[in-house]
C-alpha cells in the first residue's frame, strides 16, 4: 500500500521555481537600481516591489485560494487576519540597503505557512549565489549540501549573527552576547538565520527583526535541528499579518545554543 503523497509537496516546488525566476533579475539589478524611502525610514527598490509583484501572480495563479503577504503591501494596508489553511509570507529582498549600495548580503526570502505556521522556507542567498530551503521534516537544504545547526558546547569563537538593538535601552543587555561571542553584523536577519541553519554560524540573536524577515529562515531553522526563542512574545502561529507590528526579539541555534543564548539576554 502506497503512503499518501504530501500534499504540501506542489506549493513547495512551485515556491523553488518561483524563487529561482528571479534569480537573474535579481542579480541585474544588484547594486543599479533606484531606490526610494518608506514613511518608517526603510529603504525600498524598484526591484523589491517588482520581485514581490512577479512571485505572487506566479503563486496565485497556481493556488488562488492561498493568501499572499509580503512586506511590500501597501503602507496603507492595515492588519490582515490570516484565514487560509495555506499562505506565503515574502520578503522580497531582505538586506534592501545592502541590495542597494552593492553589498553583496542580501536575499529573497519566500515562507510557506500552514495556519500560520512556517513549514517551509526558500531563501535564494545573492552572496553565494546558494539556493536554500526546507522545513520541519523536509531537513535543510544548503544549495546541493545537507545541512544542520551547529550542535556541541560554543566557545568564545562561535560566530553569532547580531544586530545591535535599535532601541537603546537594549544595549546593555546585548553587551552580553558581545562579551561571549564573536559576532558578526550582515545587514541582513534572513540570512543570519539562514546561516545558522545551515551551520556556518553557530546561532543567531536579534532586536529588530519582523515576522517577514523570518519566517522562511525560522523553517529552515527548525528543518535543521534548530529552535528559536523568541524574548518579547509569541509570534507563531500568524494569526495577523500586520505591517505595522512591534520589533520582535529572538534568539536561535541549536536547542542548547539558543536556551544560553537566551540566557545571556535574560533581565
Amino acid at each position: 500500500m502506497s503512503e499518501p503523497a504530501d500534499p504540501r509537496r506542489p506549493r513547495i516546488e512551485a515556491a523553488k521555481r518561483a524563487v529561482l525566476s528571479q534569480v537573474d533579475f535579481l542579480h541585474r539589478e544588484f547594486g543599479r537600481v533606484e531606490s526610494h524611502w518608506k514613511s518608517d525610514g526603510s529603504r525600498v527598490t524598484d526591484a523589491d516591489l517588482a520581485i514581490s509583484r512577479n512571485l505572487f501572480a506566479l503563486l496565485h495563479a497556481e493556488f488562488p485560494e492561498d493568501q499572499l503577504f509580503s512586506e511590500e503591501l501597501p503602507e496603507g494596508e492595515g492588519p490582515i487576519p490570516v484565514r487560509s489553511t495555506y499562505g506565503w509570507v515574502l520578503d522580497p529582498i531582505d538586506g534592501t540597503n545592502n541590495f542597494a549600495l552593492g553589498i553583496p548580503f542580501c536575499a529573497i526570502s519566500l515562507a510557506l505557512i500552514e495556519r500560520g505556521e512556517p513549514v517551509y522556507g526558500v531563501v535564494y542567498d545573492l552572496g553565494r549565489r546558494v539556493l536554500m530551503h526546507g522545513g520541519p521534516g523536509y531537513g535543510m537544504h544548503d544549495g546541493g549540501r545537507v545541512a544542520g545547526v551547529l550542535q556541541g558546547e560554543s566557545t568564545p569563537e562561535t560566530l553569532i549573527g547580531f544586530h545591535s538593538p535599535s532601541n537603546k535601552a537594549l544595549l546593555p543587555t546585548a553587551q552580553s552576547v558581545l562579551a561571549h561571542h564573536k559576532v558578526r553584523a550582515l545587514g541582513s536577519a534572513t540570512l543570519h538565520l539562514a546561516y545558522t541553519a545551515a551551520g556556518l554560524f553557530g546561532g543567531a540573536v536579534d532586536f529588530n527583526v519582523k515576522i517577514w524577515d523570518l519566517a522562511a529562515a525560522i523553517a529552515l531553522c527548525r528543518g535543521a535541528g534548530g529552535e528559536v526563542r523568541f524574548l518579547n512574545g509569541e509570534q507563531l502561529p500568524m494569526r495577523v499579518f500586520d505591517l505595522r507590528m512591534p520589533r520582535i526579539v529572538y534568539v536561535a541555534g541549536s536547542p542548547a545554543m539558543a536556551g544560553s543564548l537566551a540566557g545571556l539576554l535574560a533581565p
